[in-house]
């Protein structure tokens, strides 16, 4: 089975599921999206890609379910410039940045778990055992021991 669900769009404006040979709602088509599938949604009569479309519907009815999820301005941009300018934009960086933004949140996440399972008894921490957790450059790398100590002892004076 293809992971990408394929969607025909009749002219009555219905949906059907080619997967399940069913009609589906708007909400069915955003719930499987939710779940990390892919559509692909063709007119019935004309076998015209029409998915974007659908996708675009989608984000209007979750709009008038108070379910904003474009901000005001950016709604003025998009009308105000179209295809022209924020196309390549939409295309090409909106849609790496928020991956990138999902995959950062996905490893902060883990990291902030691992630094909640070290528990709250930092005497008994192994440095480079934390230097591990991390895919980032270790705090303790940062300040080498020497100059720490050198400051506590500039400190103490």
């Amino acid at each position: 089975m293809d992971d990408k669900l394929i969607l025909k769009k009749y002219t009555n404006r219905r949906l059907y599921d080619t997967e399940k040979s069913i009609y589906v709602t708007l909400d069915y088509v955003t719930n499987v999206i939710r779940e990390g599938r892919q559509i692909a949604v063709v007119d019935a009569k004309t076998n015209e890609d029409v998915t974007a479309s659908i996708l675009t519907q989608i984000v209007l009815e979750e709009s008038r379910k108070k379910n904003f999820l474009l901000p005001i301005p950016l709604l003025y941009l998009i009308i105000q410039y179209g295809e022209n300018v924020l196309s390549e934009f939409f295309e090409k960086y909106l849609e790496h940045t928020i991956k990138n933004y999902l995959l950062f949140r996905g490893f902060a996440d883990d990291q902030y778990k691992k630094w909640l399972d070290l528990g709250d008894n930092y005497s008994q921490i192994n440095p480079q055992a934390v230097a591990n957790l991390s895919p980032f450059k270790s705090l303790f790398e940062l300040f080498p021991e020497n100059t720490a100590n050198s400051e506590v002892k500039e400190t103490k004076k």
